[in-house]
């Protein structure tokens, strides 16, 4: 058995509500912290935003059901970066996604790329 992994086209998905979802442009910044690697944040960037609702209740009528929508959002990592360390990529490791739905707003200095995480 052979598996082939493309280290240039690595990324996370996430899962945002309908408001936050509508509001997140292509190409906006977004960070990783790994389960493996909670010491440092990950740089990556919104490549995909699902033009549909992955969680869907039957009948969508009112305003409350439509709020409970939820749309997969992939968070892709740079692919030069992960050149430079491909015997550290790997496929599947959980963590946390961070979107900013303002780019006017800063990014707190815990989720600066490279640095070590804190705790939240």
């Amino acid at each position: 058995m052979l598996t082939l992994l493309d280290v240039t086209n690595v990324y996370m998905a996430v899962f945002l509500p309908t408001g936050e979802a509508g509001r997140l442009p292509l190409g906006s910044e977004a960070r990783i912290v790994l389960d493996a690697l909670p010491d440092y944040v990950l740089p990556a960037r919104v490549t995909f935003v699902s033009p549909q609702a992955q969680f869907t209740p039957k009948q969508v009528e009112t305003r409350t059901e439509r709020e409970r929508l939820m749309f997969r959002v992939k968070l892709r990592i740079d692919p030069d970066l992960l050149r430079r360390y491909p015997e550290q990529v790997r496929t599947g490791l959980p963590g946390l996604g961070y979107v900013r739905l303002n780019p006017a707003v800063p990014w707190p200095d815990w989720l600066a790329p490279g640095r070590r995480a804190a705790a939240r």
